[in-house]
């Protein structure tokens, strides 16, 4: 996908130092950061638990990424992931890279075929892809209004997400 002067591609294996210091950079500034974003999608790679990986690249440099990763249901309910983290340059952040990559990543989640998604994050922000609190689907580790939900097909589930491990990891 061409946008403005940056493509949006699947990760290489060549990328992933430099997914590394954008997830760093981006959540240095980042308000309400754990600062291990980074190991997060290292831990998520090296389990097999990361669904999707887009980088923004332009000139030869990753300037954002996302990552996608199956969560669990307590009722079961299946093919539903977690979008996150998303992470953009500082000097490039509010530049609509992020939002680009939110949606190539959500039209390449569709298609996997997925029946939706969740977000943990601004409900300013991410209102604007789709997502919305439901209370029927619940994180028990945020406030309500901060956990989200997407569904492509069907309805949506009743029950608690729980995020895949490898965003417990510390080190």
């Amino acid at each position: 996908m061409n946008t403005n002067n940056y493509i949006i591609r699947k990760e290489k294996q060549s990328d992933i130092p430099q997914i590394h210091a954008v997830t760093k950079a981006a959540f240095l500034v980042a308000e309400h950061a754990s600062g291990t974003e980074q190991l997060i999608i290292r831990a998520l790679r090296d389990s097999g638990r990361l669904t999707l990986s887009l980088v923004a690249e332009e000139r030869g440099m990753i300037i954002g990424h996302v990552a996608i990763s199956p969560v669990a249901i307590s009722s079961g309910d299946d093919g539903w992931y977690g979008l996150g983290p998303v992470s953009v340059m500082p000097d490039r952040q509010g530049t609509g890279v992020g939002s680009a990559l939110i949606c190539a990543a959500l039209d390449e989640l569709r298609q996997l075929p997925a029946r939706g998604c969740v977000v943990l994050g601004e409900p300013a922000y991410y209102g604007r892809f789709g997502f919305e609190a439901d209370a029927r689907l619940l994180y028990t580790e945020a406030p309500p209004e901060y956990f989200q939900v997407q569904a492509f097909e069907g309805t949506i589930p009743t029950g608690t997400v729980q995020y895949d491990a490898s965003f417990y990891v510390t080190e």
